[in-house]
């Protein structure tokens, strides 16, 4: 049987906007890879070790994680188990622009443009005409 639409509306709203402040064990992460069954790989900003985590189940088949998406994961969750999971994934960040004004974004997640710049700074030469041959002597 499906869930109700309640639910599905109410995951939805509780990751549409940051909270005001993330609690002492909580820490966003960077997915790096979907492992399989509800478990992701994600990388913490400060030492980039992977961790393995899992999705609850209030956000299976409600919300998809992509790779190089970020969620807020308890790290305090599994603690107390013995067992491979590392935490839990608390929350989806879904409007990033609106995390990133947050101060307890971590710096070290800052976007990068997916343009590189040229680093020797020459102009470029998209969009224009090729050089003109004036080598024949006008004849």
């Amino acid at each position: 049987m499906a869930r109700p639409k309640r639910n599905l509306l109410s995951t939805a709203q509780e990751t549409s906007s940051p909270p005001a402040v993330l609690d002492d064990n909580h820490a966003i992460a960077r997915v790096r890879k979907a492992e399989g069954k509800n478990l992701y790989l994600v990388e913490l900003p400060s030492d980039g070790k992977p961790l393995l985590v899992e999705l609850p189940s209030r956000f299976r088949s409600q919300i998809w994680i992509k790779r190089g998406g970020y969620v807020v994961v308890d790290t305090a969750a599994f603690l107390d188990r013995d067992n491979k999971l590392d935490g839990e994934i608390v929350n989806v960040v879904r409007d990033e622009k609106a995390w990133r004004k947050q101060s307890y974004w971590p710096p070290d997640f800052a976007k990068v443009s997916s343009y590189p710049e040229d680093s020797d700074g020459e102009e470029s030469i998209v969009g224009k005409m090729p050089p003109s041959d004036d080598s024949d002597g006008g004849d």
